[in-house]
């Protein structure tokens, strides 16, 4: 399914932190890159993610959210620092996930959950900057979260502790790796919690977009709207 058409259907706006791994993306010892990303929408069949780095159309790969668990499935199209992940479930699965995205929806309208969360670390509402290194290149890169102090990131490069680089125009240096990023903390601390994503976010050069979508979309059977309550 198309992006466009996933977003003319029945969904939750819902962003949570998660990570994924891609094929044929290995770390220096040989094993599977780990990415952060973050949910946008999601149906109990398809979610739609921003990511660092995005795969092929056709890629599979896993991934897993604190909120929902494992989601395993095939990347049907992709966007610009995103792609649209089929999620491959029993019909049982996709009725407990239904469920769920319900009460989610329900509780992500509370405005007290909210606010106690975005007390605890800031989560931009739009999660893609850029980094910049020393020698001036630039690698878009996704902002997991941020504090006055720093912030955690994910991109296709894992710098060495003690890289200095700015994130969006923040500059600091690389203090910490984990398993999906690494924690960038800033030589100034931001004086106003205010300036804190104009600083921290700064769209990333957007490539010549390239024709990725499936064009047989249209002739094969998919789930209208109404389906999210009927699995």
């Amino acid at each position: 399914m198309s992006v466009a058409r996933f977003l003319k259907q029945r969904a939750v706006r819902i962003q949570t932190v998660g990570t994924y791994t891609l094929p044929n993306w290995y770390d220096p010892q040989g094993r599977l890159r780990s990415f952060a990303c973050r949910t946008t929408r999601v149906s109990p069949f398809r979610a739609l993610l921003d990511v660092p780095v995005v795969g092929k159309v056709g890629d599979r790969l896993t991934s897993y959210f604190r909120d929902f668990g494992k989601f395993e499935g095939e990347i049907s199209d992709t966007v610009h620092g995103g792609f649209l992940l089929e999620l491959e479930m029993t019909r049982a699965e996709r009725a407990k996930l239904a469920e769920k995205l319900v009460w989610l929806e329900k509780k992500q309208k509370d405005p007290t959950i909210r606010d106690s969360r975005r007390d605890a670390r800031f989560v931009p509402n739009s999660p893609h900057s850029e980094l910049t290194l020393a020698d001036g290149s630039c690698i878009p890169c996704l902002v997991i979260d941020a504090s006055m102090s720093g912030a955690a990131v994910s991109a296709a490069i894992q710098p060495e502790i003690g890289t200095p680089l700015a994130v969006g125009s923040c500059i600091g240096r690389v203090i910490r790796h984990f398993p999906d990023g690494f924690a960038v903390r800033f030589v100034d601390t931001i004086p106003a919690s205010s300036e804190l994503e104009r600083r921290v976010i700064t769209p990333p050069t957007r490539p010549t977009r390239q024709k990725l979508a499936s064009h047989h979309d249209d002739e094969r059977g998919v789930e209208t709207p109404q389906d999210f309550f009927m699995v």
